[in-house]
């Protein structure tokens, strides 16, 4: 019997070796964000040519490869389980294909095939002494795609963190692998304005010692993060570590301790930040990486006492309807686990989901708060799971009240210049 290493060397190759194992009409599922592995995914570009039909999955790219053009789409194109911005010309514009989706729900689809998952390509660290990897930089659905999947590359890197939980594959289960030593993508915080931060204050006073945090990328959460350096006792369950949290636990503020679900663990399926967040991730027993059925299942996440919920919108209606995933009809980025965590909140004991949003678009031009939500828009959250919408100007909690006090308390919070418009498509509504 060959030892793991000698496994090792024996499926250690070349990317073009890899990519000798494709075929046409194969889809290959890519982890979230900087989990994808650039060596694969940059030669399966320069040779996108050699096939057709082939799709890569994925719910988060960070980097615009090749096969995002439009003029070799039959060959390789993007299947996108969520746009960000190296994907949404290709949404957009109508060749790449688009996958609706519960974040949580995707290993489902994959485990009961509805989802094609033929081939992985995936980021791994280097394998342990008993012949492991970590896909700690993208746990996601990914783990679902390598028991399904005929074909499993990974691009090893020892840069990427050795981290707990249900993150890892054995040497056993990998058909090819490569070797980088290229440093992991790092993405800074965004920066914050005067909007996110007086949104940050509203929805930090509401946050409690011994909350649990799902708290994701973006200004706002951001601006949320830094106004809660003074709380005690906080932990965090969410689907992306990045390093606003990482600032909370090293401030004190997160201990994990009044956790309800894993107490003493944080829990997420995905990381996005810097250097310092990766190697942070490295061997650290305060932190487990899981699949999304495990982290944004709402039965699962809801578990936690005092579970707070933080996502964006694009659009609020006066029922509290959201739209935060394209404009109008054009796709911007996708369902994601907002659902899955806002419903996780409302089943916390205690629990409290947000969600968040500046007042206008276009410089102060346009309203986010609308009447009814623009025509085409993909509807996101529904009337009957929203909470708390926050703007600039306030706070409106909509569970429980009437059509008539959602639309009151909404309007509160628009921007002054078109409280009176609102007021008026509501009496026109017969809403008031």
């Amino acid at each position: 019997m060959q030892t793991v290493q000698e496994l090792y060397a024996s499926k250690r190759g070349s990317a073009l070796d890899a990519l000798a194992h494709l075929r046409d009409d194969d889809m290959i599922v890519v982890p979230t964000g900087v989990g994808e592995p650039p060596t694969l995914l940059t030669a399966l570009s320069n040779e996108r040519t050699r096939w057709r039909g082939v799709r890569v999955a994925q719910i988060l790219a960070m980097r615009k490869y090749g096969y995002f053009d439009q003029d070799t789409a039959q060959h390789v194109r993007h299947a996108a389980l969520f746009f960000g911005g190296a994907s949404r010309a290709s949404g957009q514009g109508g060749w790449c294909d688009f996958i609706p989706n519960y974040f949580s729900e995707i290993p489902s689809l994959i485990e009961r095939d509805l989802m094609p998952a033929d081939v992985v390509f995936a980021m791994a660290s280097s394998m342990n002494a008993q012949g492991y990897f970590a896909l700690s930089l993208g746990t996601d659905y990914t783990m679902a795609a390598v028991a399904k999947a005929r074909v499993v590359v990974l691009e090893v890197n020892p840069n990427v963190p050795f981290a707990h939980g249900h993150c890892h594959i054995h040497i056993s289960q990998v058909t090819s692998l490569v070797e980088s030593e290229d440093p992991i993508l790092e993405v800074g915080l965004p920066a914050i304005g005067p909007v996110q931060e007086a949104i940050g204050k509203y929805v930090a006073e509401m946050i409690e010692d011994g909350s649990t945090l799902q708290i994701g990328y973006g200004g706002i959460p951001d601006a949320v993060v830094q106004q809660l350096t003074h709380k005690h006792d906080l932990g965090v369950h969410t689907e992306m570590i990045g390093d606003g949290i990482l600032t909370l636990v090293e401030c004190g503020a997160v201990t994990n301790r009044k956790k309800t679900l894993l107490p003493g663990k944080m829990v997420a399926t995905f990381a996005l930040g810097s250097r310092r967040l990766y190697e942070f991730m490295h061997h650290n027993p305060m932190l487990e990486m899981h699949p999304s059925n495990f982290t944004n299942d709402p039965y699962i996440a809801g578990q936690n006492d005092k579970l707070i919920s933080i996502n964006a919108s694009l659009q609020v209606d006066l029922l509290g309807q959201c739209g935060s995933e394209s404009i109008a009809h054009l796709p911007y980025s996708g369902t994601g686990g907002q659902v899955d965590f806002v419903r996780a909140a409302n089943r916390s004991r205690g629990g409290k989901s947000f969600i968040v949003l500046p007042s206008t678009a276009k410089d102060g031009t346009v309203s986010r708060i609308v009447p009814t939500l623009t025509p085409g828009t993909h509807a996101t959250t529904s009337k009957n799971d929203v909470n708390h919408v926050v703007t600039e100007y306030g706070v409106a909690q909509l569970r429980g009240k009437s059509a008539k006090q959602r639309a009151q308390a909404l309007i509160a919070i628009a921007h002054p210049d078109f409280r009176g418009w609102l007021r008026e498509e509501a009496n026109r509504m017969c809403v008031f």
